[in-house]
C-alpha cells in the first residue's frame, strides 16, 4: 500500500515520512516547498505542488497507486491567522476540500488528518479530552475544526476510514537535518533570540495560570511522527475506522518554565541578558491547553516517549549557531 504525505518536506512532515518508512510503508510526498525543504525527503518521490491543484493531486494519487493519505500541508501560525484569516481558509479548508475530492475520485480508502489542540480554544479543565467542547478562538483553530468535520462527512458518504489527530505543542527533532527551521514555535523562537544574545520574549504574564504565563503540553516531534505511523497502519489494516484523538503527554509546562529549560540547555542561564522580557499578550492565545491522551493509548497502544529536556536538547543539537 502506498501513502501520500502532503506537506512531507516540512518540519513535522519529514519526521512523519521517516517514521512511516521505518514502519515499512511506501511513501510519496506532495509539498509546495513554501516552507518545506527538499533535501529532507531526498529518499522518497517528491511532487512539487499544492493541494489546491486538484488535477495534480489526482494524477499523483493515480500514478503512485496511492490508497492512503496523511494530510499535514497547512498554514499554522495562530497570530498570522488572526491577521490573514482568508489566507488560512483558502489554504487549510479549500486545500483540504480539493484533496478529499481527488482522494474520493481515485479510490483512496484511508486518511490521516493533521489536526490541532487549537480546536479546543479556551478550556476550563485540567486536561482536555476528546469529549471537551471545541470552541476555537482563532481562525487557525476554526480551519482545523472545519477540516475534521469535512473529513468525517466525506467518510460517512464514502466509507473512508480516517483518523483526526489533535496534537499539541511540537518541539525537538530526530536528526539535525530534520530540525525546525521556522520561528513560529516557542523553542526555535527562543533559540533565535539567545544566539543573537537577546532576551527571550514572553507574550503576556497575566494569565490565570500558576506563574501568569501560558501553559502548554509540549510533545516531541518523534512522538508526533510515531502516532501518525501507528494510525496509518491501523487504518490500512482496518483496526480503526473513525478515530479522533489527542497526541500529547498530559503534562502542562508554562512558557516561563520552558524558557528556563532552554536557557539551561543552551548554557545561557547565568547570563543577565538572557532573562526573558515580557510583552503584551498575542491575540488568539488561550491560557492553558493540556492533553488527555487516553483515547489514542486505548485505540493504538500509543504513548509519548520523550520528555521536555530531551525535546530541547535534540532541537538545540540541530540549531545553526556561530
Amino acid at each position: 500500500m502506498s501513502w501520500l504525505v502532503t506537506g512531507g518536506a516540512g518540519y513535522i512532515g519529514a519526521h512523519v515520512v521517516a517514521a512511516m518508512r521505518a514502519a515499512g510503508q511506501d511513501v510519496v510526498v506532495l509539498d509546495d516547498l513554501s516552507t518545506g525543504i527538499e533535501k529532507r525527503v531526498a529518499q522518497v518521490p517528491l511532487v512539487v505542488g499544492s493541494t489546491l491543484d486538484r488535477e495534480l493531486v489526482a494524477r499523483t494519487l493515480r500514478e503512485h497507486r496511492v490508497r492512503g493519505v496523511v494530510h499535514l500541508a497547512a498554514k499554522k501560525a495562530v497570530e498570522e491567522s488572526v491577521r490573514e484569516p482568508l489566507s488560512y481558509y483558502r489554504e487549510n479548508v479549500e486545500g483540504l476540500r480539493c484533496l478529499l475530492e481527488a482522494a474520493a475520485s481515485e479510490g483512496v480508502d484511508s486518511f490521516v488528518f493533521s489536526s490541532s489542540a487549537a480546536v479546543y480554544g479556551e478550556s476550563d479543565v485540567e486536561q482536555v479530552d476528546e469529549r471537551t467542547q471545541c470552541r476555537p478562538i482563532n481562525p487557525y483553530g476554526r480551519t482545523k475544526l472545519i477540516g475534521e468535520q469535512m473529513v468525517a462527512d466525506v467518510a460517512a458518504a464514502t466509507g473512508l476510514r480516517y483518523a483526526s489527530l489533535r496534537y499539541f505543542n511540537v518541539a525537538g527533532c530526530a536528526t539535525p537535518e530534520l530540525a525546525d527551521r521556522g520561528v513560529s514555535n516557542l523553542v526555535p523562537m527562543v533559540f533565535q533570540r539567545l544566539v543573537q544574545q537577546q532576551p527571550p520574549v514572553i507574550f503576556g504574564d497575566d494569565y490565570s495560570t500558576h506563574d501568569g504565563t501560558c501553559v502548554r503540553d509540549f510533545i516531541h516531534v518523534q512522538d508526533i511522527a510515531s502516532a501518525h505511523a501507528a494510525a496509518a497502519a491501523a487504518l490500512a489494516e482496518g483496526r480503526i475506522t473513525d478515530l479522533v484523538a489527542n497526541i500529547g503527554r498530559g503534562e502542562g509546562v508554562s512558557v516561563r518554565e520552558m524558557i528556563a529549560v532552554i536557557r539551561e540547555v543552551t548554557g545561557t542561564a547565568g547570563a543577565e541578558w538572557s532573562e526573558p522580557t515580557v510583552l503584551d499578550r498575542r491575540p488568539g492565545d488561550p491560557p492553558r491547553v493540556v492533553a488527555s491522551a487516553e483515547v489514542i493509548e486505548g485505540a493504538l497502544g500509543w504513548r509519548a516517549s520523550f520528555g521536555v529536556r530531551e525535546m530541547v536538547e535534540s532541537a538545540w543539537a540541530g540549531w545553526p549557531r556561530p
